[in-house]
């Protein structure tokens, strides 16, 4: 192997009980470049990125950091060789200053005092330095998630990191704040420390990486300069067929004649004026910049918060959720966009999850039915091809791809008629949202109708039937299926409401 290489991790492997995460995977990262780390949800990224830290011990291979061989890594063994991952769930501490964060675990004392000024300057130095704009002394609580991601990446700097490992660093930022974290990136690499960026967005990939590492189903599969790459040649690497459609063509069924949801002039968590209608078997896409009102809309139909003024009419009758119990009650269900701290129990069962809704409907007393409860989770989890061991297996340890269609489980179990999806394939990768995709289309034309939030403008538009844009928490504008395309969007989601 070449001295070139900072990381290298050779043929690595790691079973746990029943289970091979990774069969053989050989990774080389050299001095000063950004390498992407793609592959399917489940492909065994992060088990790969665990061992890196120390995390995780793998079962056989070996790891060498600039030259020297080691069998496996320890969180300080991973510390002293330079290596740094930052994960999508932050360390910070929300009721700490930033510059309290920067020094967790390692305050600056002057003597047995611990020198909070010295830790400010010193924090001052640290953001300069990667050119952010962040007052040392204010609350994390207080910053936004794209500030605490930048405070996360300073921390590793100052730890004097030589390998930055950034797991999906983009899902929870808005478009500025990406742009913001590129910019750094960039500036790391400039500096000489070397990148290992893992993201399901192709585009970011492209954009940032020297070369794309691809791996499937725990082994490596091919490295490529990215220069020399294409998005479609990935695809095929990553999942391993062909794909020559993005989005699953769909039969429409749409009943005009039957209204099954309605919004007249509501108002309510931060909404105003909201008209809309969706009809019996339609996916009504709504469009929008991050913060437009989209998911306070979804939480005032499914009950999160209370409407202030206007109805809303579901099957041509006035309902008022007061909360999401009493919309489920009523056919209502909201598969949200962090599924991870809302949509999901994590620490259950696929069983328990899917049959959370209706344990009334299956229980005598308190007396669950266990055949019934066994029965039922069996049914979805072979209807909508949720791959696990057994439904024992608790939810967390899915892939992103396989959480997300035990949640809708859940509510096909409840025989939900109307299902809000909020962000419905954040961050899963391309096989898995091609999988999700053609279930909305199978719920659609079973009769269901389908409300869907997206950021994603490729995905809005191609699976949507219509689309109604939002702005300052207002609509401003709706778009029919031949009236389509980016620029008409972000028109309607730039647009200033004339309230005059």
């Amino acid at each position: 192997m070449s001295e070139e290489y900072v990381l290298e991790l050779e043929h690595i492997r790691k079973e746990y009980p029943g289970v091979v995460a990774l069969k053989d995977v050989t990774l080389q990262l050299r001095r000063g470049e950004v390498l992407g780390l793609i592959g399917e949800n489940g492909a065994g990224k992060s088990t790969l990125i665990k061992c890196c830290s120390g995390a995780v011990i793998p079962t056989s291979g070996k790891i060498k950091i600039n030259g020297k061989e080691y069998d496996r890594m320890t969180p300080q063994l991973a510390a002293e060789n330079g290596i740094a991952i930052i994960y999508q769930e932050f360390n910070n501490v929300g009721e700490l200053s930033a510059a309290e964060n920067l020094f967790l675990g390692r305050p600056i004392r002057k003597g047995p005092i611990i020198d909070r000024k010295a830790m400010e300057e010193e924090a001052a130095k640290a953001f300069a330095q990667l050119k952010i704009k962040i007052d040392p002394k204010e609350l994390v609580k207080n910053l936004t998630v794209g500030y605490q991601q930048m405070i996360e990446i300073a921390k590793a700097v100052e730890q004097n990191a030589k390998v930055l490992i950034m797991d999906e660093p983009s899902a929870p930022l808005t478009s500025n704040e990406v742009e913001n974290m590129f910019a750094v990136v960039e500036l790391l690499r400039e500096k000489g420390v070397s990148i290992i960026y893992i993201s399901h967005r192709l585009e970011e990939i492209f954009r940032l990486s020297d070369r794309i590492e691809v791996i499937r189903d725990g082994e490596y599969v091919d490295t490529l300069i990215t220069p020399n790459a294409t998005v479609d040649e990935l695809i095929k690497l990553m999942v391993g067929r062909e794909m020559n459609q993005k989005f699953p063509p769909r039969e429409k069924k749409i009943d005009k004649s039957k209204v099954v949801l309605e919004l007249k002039d509501v108002y309510g968590n931060g909404d105003k004026n909201i008209n809309l209608k969706l009809y019996k078997g339609e996916v009504l896409g709504l469009g929008g910049l991050v913060g437009a009102g989209r998911t306070e809309l979804a939480e005032l139909i499914f009950g999160v918060k209370p409407k202030e003024s206007g109805q809303i009419i579901l099957n041509g009758k006035e309902i008022n959720p007061k909360s999401p119990r009493e919309a489920i009650d009523l056919g209502i269900a909201l598969v949200p966009e962090d599924r991870k701290r809302h949509g999901a129990l994590l620490g259950s069962s696929i069983k328990h999850n899917i049959n959370m809704p209706i344990y009334n409907r299956i229980s005598k007393g308190s007396v669950i039915s266990s055949k019934k409860e066994s029965s039922i989770a069996e049914k979805f989890k072979k209807d909508i091809h949720i791959k696990a061991p057994n439904l024992d297996q608790f939810v967390k340890n899915l892939s992103g791809g396989n959480q997300q269609k035990v949640i809708l489980a859940k509510w096909l179990a409840a025989e939900s008629e109307l299902i809000i999806f909020d962000e419905p394939t954040r961050g899963i990768d391309v096989g898995a949202k091609f999988e999700i995709y053609k279930l909305i289309n199978e719920l659609v034309e079973q009769g269901h109708s389908i409300l869907m939030i997206s950021s994603e403008m490729e995905e809005l538009m191609g699976m949507s039937d219509r689309i109604l844009v939002l702005a300052e928490h207002e609509i401003t504008g709706e778009l029919q299926k031949e009236e389509f395309n980016e620029e008409a969007i972000m028109a309607y989601a730039s647009a200033i409401v004339d309230n005059a």
